[in-house]
């Protein structure tokens, strides 16, 4: 039976660089993946704001969910401006009952961006609510909590990400890059220009699209290395030492457990 799978990210292009490897592997093999963006993006530019930058990060993000087939939510929400409001939070609790997945992911709730932080903290405030019927009385609960896991970081403090299970995406990995690709206002002008490297991306798409990819692979390579020891442990020796590119998840305590049967369900790929 296809599993339903909902990924949330803060902005137009978080869930690509978190998740869009193993969700490429979620939908060749059948299941429903759904990409969530809780703010609309109208913020992350160096030249352009407000709706237009909202539409043009929107059509971005249906050419990346074209890539493989998912389905894209970007909720209305200003960029930069993101809190844990009860009005957010319903947003959120609506969303889930109506998409009834059987797996949440999500950034962890310590994160450098206020954005990431308040998309953990609501999808946290909301976990539970989704299966209280009073709650949001106008759309029928679920009669269950979804598994919620979170997607893969750096940061140390107050405690650093912890994987419950790692991904094996060599064979995804390409899909990945050509989605994020498609977010030419982030990848190629944004982030560059945010970072002190605008000056390196080249002009042709073709070249951009080399380019993007070099710059990516120790940060597509980063899993691989810090949890080589689970990817032997989910896959075998073999395999685990083969893999150049992996994704990271650890289970989120307020949601159904992550535990083995559920590993072996969703992540077996």
């Amino acid at each position: 039976m296809a599993n339903s799978i909902l990924i949330f990210g803060a902005h137009p292009d978080d869930c690509e660089f978190t998740a869009a490897g193993t969700a490429a592997l979620w939908t060749a093999r059948g299941d429903r993946v759904c990409f969530v963006s809780v703010t609309n993006g109208d913020a992350g530019h160096h030249e352009m704001g407000g709706g237009r930058l909202a539409q043009r990060r929107y059509q971005e993000s249906m050419a990346a969910a074209a890539v493989i087939g998912v389905e894209y939510v970007i909720m209305d929400n200003h960029d930069g401006a993101l809190l844990p409001t009860i009005e957010v939070r319903n947003s959120i609790i609506d969303l889930i009952r109506t998409f009834k997945p059987d797996l949440i992911l999500s950034p962890r709730p310590n994160d450098y961006h206020p954005d990431h932080r308040y998309t953990a903290q609501v999808i946290q405030d909301a976990a539970y609510m989704v299966t209280v019927p009073n709650v949001r009385a106008g759309v029928p609960n679920l009669m269950y909590n979804p598994i919620i896991a979170y997607v893969s970081d750096t940061f140390q403090k107050p405690y650093p990400f912890m994987p419950s299970v790692v991904v094996d995406i060599d064979r995804s990995v390409e899909q990945k890059v050509d989605m994020l690709d498609r977010h030419v206002s982030q990848v190629y002008e944004w982030l560059p220009w945010n970072g002190g490297y605008l000056h390196e991306v080249p002009e042709q798409p073709v070249a951009r699209r080399a380019w993007l990819r070099a710059r990516l692979d120790e940060r597509l390579k980063r899993d691989a290395v810090r949890y080589r020891n689970l990817l032997i442990a989910h896959y075998g020796n073999e395999r685990g030492q083969k893999v150049t590119y992996a994704e990271a998840f650890e289970g989120c305590e307020y949601g159904a457990p992550l535990d083995a049967h559920a590993i072996q369900r969703f992540f077996k790929l």
